[in-house]
């Protein structure tokens, strides 16, 4: 049995990136999905794909920052007081806008609350944002980050920011012992 593609490239030999304006759709299909660049890149746990992604933010690196999310078309990303945004192309197309348009930013990122399962994790946390030179935070925003186990390895499918109230300087929790 051979399965048709949904769609094929206009020029096989053009696979560099992006390639998506090059994709027609293959008659008598009706569901539409891209053809994606294999990504190389292994995130053993959740915890290591969230650092790959705040590292690829304060370094503007749209591939690194790419290769966290997964290649599902269902992924979404919520940037502080915008729209959602919905699928590979729009989401990696949003990046590209920020990264253009950005100053250098560093992340403080505070009071994470993780809730993990076998196939997903979802991440709440306080992001502390500041230029590169500035010392103050200039702002919180309150984010949630969602990770799916993939068979290769852990993958971003939604990251939803909204400005938050700063959180205040707290020292770390202790733990009580009872005796």
């Amino acid at each position: 049995m051979v399965l048709s593609p949904l769609f094929a490239l206009k020029d096989p030999g053009q696979m560099s990136l992006p390639y998506f304006d090059r994709i027609e759709r293959v008659p008598g299909r009706s569901t539409p999905t891209q053809p994606l660049p294999v990504k190389k890149t292994q995130f053993a746990t959740p915890q290591d794909a969230e650092a790959a992604f705040y590292e690829a933010f304060m370094k503007h690196d749209l591939e690194a920052m790419m290769a966290v999310w997964s290649d599902d078309d269902e992924v979404y990303c919520v940037h502080p007081r915008g729209p959602r945004i919905t699928g590979v192309a729009a989401v990696r197309e949003s990046w590209r806008q920020i990264f253009a348009a950005a100053q250098t930013v560093r992340f403080n990122v505070r009071e994470q609350h993780l809730m993990q399962a076998m196939m997903v994790s979802v991440h709440s946390v306080y992001e502390q944002v500041m230029t590169a030179d500035e010392s103050r935070s200039r702002g919180c925003v309150l984010a949630t980050n969602i990770y799916m186990r993939t068979e290769r390895g852990w993958r971003m499918m939604a990251h939803h920011a909204s400005p938050a109230p700063a959180v205040e300087d707290v020292e770390p929790r202790r733990v009580k012992t009872l005796h």
